[in-house]
């Protein structure tokens, strides 16, 4: 462990050319002296573990990192991989110049090899129960995706992994997608931020527009320099750039303005999806994205935009959903359903209810975040779900008081 300690110090601060003692030939001899220690060991392993030395399989080293390699040894139980694992790095080993060692360190079963740098398995150390969930290179752990990314990811992982459940992950994701394309996705899990840095980027970037026209509508609450910006993104015309779409999440829950859902789907999930589901479905992966779940969509009416000024909002009617007349824009329902209305407005305040225990129960959650449940919550962390969960619960809640107003008690 030392000597790995130090040949990565050296090469630290030997690869650097701004560095105190920069020299990129003692840098590259440590890459060099790794790489071959790796080629030797692929040949070695794969020499002595073998048929013909009665073994039961042909080993394969299927994978070779800076300082690990990942052997097949083609058997059946974890037992089996995790004594030949032992028994491997102790031949291996000898083979090497003294001290250096060669470590066995888990088993992946199951194992998700995707590409360089990027899989997925259940890590073993022990053979009665696996240590934990490991993911390298995968968007589970990347903070440029929307909180929607890793939560679908982490789950279909669980399912394929370790439930063994593949055609569960599938239709969970169908879901997801369906609800997606529905408008029934939180707010909350679609907001992606990114870091305001600086200003003057070669090309025009979604959160440095958006933070100037933050700026034009109000300099006092905009962001400044190193802040992080937390933006989603929005329909606009066609043939828009995302820059242009990219809107304060406030600022859309506050005009209702609708969500691009198919940029979610094609720009933050069908990659990362495509690339766990690939190696196992094929050329079927496209059945994720395309299909029934597919065809409903439902995108909500702005109250905001130039086309916005010519409209005129008309109550409808809360229990057959027909436009009230003129006279009865201030009434509940229409004359068809007053028989209905007594069960029409217990209907309503179930609802008014469920929403207010929802604000309720976030509100409280903020305020033991901030350390006091007597105080109010003043708390604008754009970073959190809860912010965004809480300002879409709040105003739920006084758009259904609103149409609770419209009942007259005279009945």
């Amino acid at each position: 462990l030392a000597l790995k300690v130090s040949a990565n110090s050296v090469y630290g601060f030997t690869g650097a050319l701004n560095g105190r003692l920069p020299c990129l030939q003692i840098s590259a001899s440590v890459t060099s002296f790794g790489r071959k220690m790796i080629e030797q060991t692929v040949q070695e392993v794969e020499k002595k573990y073998t048929k013909d030395n009665n073994y039961g399989a042909d080993a394969t080293v299927i994978y070779g990192d800076t300082d690990s390699v990942m052997v097949n040894f083609g058997v059946k139980t974890l037992e089996d991989a995790m004594r030949l694992g032992q028994e491997a790095a102790d031949y291996v080993t000898t083979k090497f110049v003294s001290p250096i060692k060669l470590e066995f360190e888990k088993v992946y079963f199951p194992y998700l090899l995707i590409n360089k740098k990027r899989y997925a398995g259940l890590y073993w150390t022990r053979t009665e129960t696996y240590d934990k969930l490991d993911t390298t290179g995968l968007e589970t752990v990347r903070r440029d995706n929307c909180p929607l990314v890793p939560l679908v990811l982490d789950t279909c992982l669980k399912m394929m992994l370790i439930d063994q459940n593949v055609q569960g992950a599938m239709e969970y994701t169908k879901g997801v997608i369906a609800d997606l394309l529905q408008n029934k996705i939180d707010l909350s899990m679609l907001v992606i931020t990114k870091q305001l840095s600086k200003t003057d980027y070669a090309g025009k970037q979604a959160h440095v527009e958006l933070a100037e026209r933050m700026r034009k509508r109000d300099a006092g609450s905009a962001p400044q320099l190193g802040d992080r910006v937390p933006f989603v993104i929005i329909m606009g015309a066609k043939n828009a750039r995302t820059y242009e779409k990219a809107e304060d999440p406030i600022y859309v829950l506050d005009n209702n303005l609708p969500i691009d859902v198919n940029y979610y789907v094609e720009h933050q999930l069908t990659n990362p999806l495509t690339r766990i589901f690939e190696p196992i479905l094929g050329s079927k992966v496209s059945t994720l994205f395309k299909g029934k779940h597919t065809r409903t969509i439902h995108v909500s009416a702005p109250t905001t935009g130039a086309l916005a000024k010519f409209m005129v909002k008309k109550n409808t009617c809360l229990g057959c959903k027909t436009p009230l007349k003129k006279e009865d824009q201030n009434k509940a329902v229409c004359k068809h359903c007053e028989d209905r209305l007594p069960e029409i407005y217990v209907r309503n305040m179930d609802t008014m209810r469920e929403l207010e225990m929802r604000y309720s129960r976030l509100w409280a959650e903020c305020q033991r975040c901030q350390g006091s449940i007597n105080n109010e919550v003043v708390c604008t962390n754009s970073d959190c779900p809860i912010f965004y969960m809480r300002k879409k619960a709040q105003k739920d809640t006084e758009e259904q008081a609103r149409v609770i107003e419209r009942f007259d008690y005279s009945w």
